[in-house]
């Protein structure tokens, strides 16, 4: 037999040796010697101590290729001890406790960083950021995840981990590339003068795509009125360029002591027509563009409206899911510390978006009233004590199935005994399904950002009030089936393949790409209703038009929030409340007087009313004229 020249041998195998033992004394089950080591739990209940003890002497390092050669051969001929190779042998087969998986699915309820997910066939805790499981997030390489001593300080291993620290840097930068490297899709232009707007737009910022996107949709749309008269040309090259763009950074400190800093945005696009009127959203993906897209979008809404309101919009790219009540106090407070000086009842008035509900908008007035110094109201939000109406939160959800009511009344046709599929799981998607229950209709799916929900019985309002609690408790969609267990919940896909006769976008921006405009149209699907602004990819888009599928724009048919607000602030209505009765008829008549608006504006400029790009044309048209005319008025500020 043949003995190593060295004593390097030797301490590999006592330490082999050492470790075997200590994983009789914890009850771990060791793969293999000469592999990486994965521990797992065996037979046996957890050792409390197992967290503390040290299972390697010496902190561990890594080998050169040399010494794992020279290992490799020293182990070919210098073998274990007869007892240590028994003892490998009689290691009983690796064997998970039922405990594992119990604490696994508590972590994911508890930690909001960690979902629970199958791989090789077993369940494992994944990082929402990395989507990486196990000791690939921790500093300690041997770290069990299913020890309950190691759970205790799981979090906190993660949070620091680099390999975490370095994903988080990865995803947010990947983020800004998609957004910066993602190709424009640039519709042909008949007129030449229109073209030019487009040019100037995206020469000034290539980069921005979902602005130029929204840009060039309003273009698209004014051709007409471009050709007819070529003062607008002037008007749309000063429209498309915001007043007034602010950027900040939003410092804020966690519940652990730890520092953080996000980018807070404000673009008051244009006040031509009244003080801004828009919404802060807070969300990882807002960005410049997306921010100015909003504002723009807004602009043109307000200006729709029975209410004369200028356009502007916000927020943060910090994600408030996952945070402390006092964490997003915090960052709230933070956040409107640079803004609170470009906000007032003459100035801007902000109001709720994505990521910003009844908490965030408390804290926001809050901080805003204590460095104001008075009470101006000037927010909107569902806080009836210090707001007039009392359907804020319903009025755009609702108005959205109003105006998809006055389309189909057009044809002849009522909501009742309609199919409708419903994207998005917010305030706005439950109030369209509230409302098309109410109207006799048969709402059957909702969606959230990891896959989508069908009903084929159809939600009654049992069921929604069972979705507000799963919403509320931050769980997924997929608890909704183990109460009703008929519904299915589909994992990362969207609900525009079920069959359907409308359908009620209320996610997101760009949520229906050209491959979801032919399932809705395969589906069939006759009425788009854009509940979220620009739902569609220019391309989708185009394809639902050729296939004469009638899109609602947002536009218009999501007025009823600006509809809301204005009777919050108006100081003969601020002084009572109104009944739900009262509210519903005034909102009613709103979106009745635009969608007159939009078709008078449509037929003006030669779009019959059976032309499914009538409605969208005739809704950018109307608002335009109005805005052109306001700042024509005033002169060129």
């Amino acid at each position: 037999m043949l003995l190593p020249s060295s004593g390097f041998g030797m301490n590999s195998a006592m330490d082999d040796i050492n470790l075997i033992q200590q994983a009789q004394r914890h009850h771990l089950v060791v793969r293999e010697i000469g592999e990486e080591i994965d521990l797992e739990i065996g037979p046996g209940d957890d050792d409390p101590s197992f967290g503390n003890t040290t299972l390697i002497g010496g902190p561990p390092r890594e080998s050169s290729t040399e010494e794992q050669g020279e290992t490799k051969q020293m182990e070919m001929v210098s073998p274990l001890p007869g007892d240590a190779q028994d003892m490998s042998k009689t290691q009983p087969g690796k064997r998970k406790k039922k405990v594992v998986k119990r604490w696994r699915e508590e972590w994911a309820d508890t930690y909001k960083w960690a979902y629970v997910d199958m791989k090789d066939g077993t369940a494992r805790i994944f990082c929402s950021v990395c989507r990486e499981y196990g000791r690939k997030h921790r500093r300690n390489p041997y770290g069990n995840e299913g020890s309950r001593n190691m759970q205790m300080s799981a979090l906190e291993e993660h949070n620091n981990s680099l390999l975490h620290k370095e994903a988080l840097r990865l995803q947010m930068a990947s983020k800004e590339k998609i957004t910066t490297d993602k190709p424009i899709y640039v519709k042909a232009l008949i007129s030449k003068t229109a073209g030019s707007i487009l040019e100037a737009t995206l020469k000034r910022d290539p980069h921005e795509a979902e602005f130029i996107q929204a840009v060039q949709e309003a273009v698209h749309a004014l051709e007409r009125v471009i050709a007819k008269n070529s003062h607008y040309i002037r008007i749309m090259e000063r429209l498309v360029e915001p007043e007034r763009m602010i950027v900040f950074r939003v410092p804020w400190v966690d519940d652990r002591g730890e520092t953080h800093v996000n980018r807070g945005f404000r673009v008051q696009f244009n006040q031509s027509m009244g003080p801004c009127r828009g919404g802060i959203r807070f969300h990882p993906s807002m960005n410049l563009s997306i921010t100015k897209f909003l504002g723009f979008s807004q602009t043109l809404k307000n200006a729709l409206s029975p209410y004369k309101l200028g356009g502007a919009a916000g927020g943060s790219d910090f994600d408030p899911k996952g945070k402390s009540d006092n964490e997003i106090m915090r960052f709230c407070q933070s956040f409107m510390s640079e803004m609170y000086r470009y906000l007032g009842p003459d100035k801007d008035l902000p109001s709720e978006e994505i990521g910003v509900g009844t908490r965030e908008m408390g804290y926001l007035f809050g901080q805003y009233r204590r460095l104001a110094g008075h009470f101006q109201g000037s927010f909107t939000g569902p806080r009836i004590f210090w707001s007039g109406a009392s359907l804020r939160t319903e009025a755009t959800g609702y108005g959205l199935v109003f105006f998809a009511q006055l389309i189909l009344a057009d044809m002849n046709k009522e909501l009742k005994g309609l199919r409708c599929v419903v994207s998005g799981s917010g305030k706005i998607a439950m109030h369209v399904l509230e409302k098309l229950i109410a109207y006799g209709a048969l709402p059957i799916t909702v969606s959230d950002s990891r896959g989508y929900l069908v009903d084929e019985e159809g939600f009654d309002y049992m069921k929604i009030a069972l979705l507000r609690d799963i919403k509320a408790q931050q769980r997924s969609l997929r608890d909704y089936s183990k109460t009703y267990a008929r519904s299915k919940y589909y994992d990362e896909a969207k609900p525009w393949n079920e069959r359907c006769d409308v359908a009620f976008a209320c996610a997101s921006q760009n949520e229906i790409e050209q491959s979801d405009a032919i399932n809705l149209v395969n589906a069939g699907c006759r009425l788009l209703v854009e509940g979220s602004n620009m739902p569609c990819t220019p391309e989708a888009a185009d394809f639902l038009k050729k296939a004469s599928v009638l899109i609602a724009p947002a536009m218009a048919a999501g007025t009823g929030g600006v509809v809301a607000g204005e009777l919050e602030l108006n100081h003969e209505c601020s002084l009572m409340h109104w009944s739900p009765e009262d509210f519903e008829s005034k909102l009613q008549e709103a979106m009745k007087q635009t969608y007159q608006r939009s078709m008078k504006a449509a037929a003006d400029f030669g779009y019959q009313k059976e032309n499914p790009e009538a409605l969208v044309h005739g809704a950018v048209i109307s608002s335009f004229l109005t805005i052109a005319q306001a700042m024509t008025d005033q002169g060129c500020v």
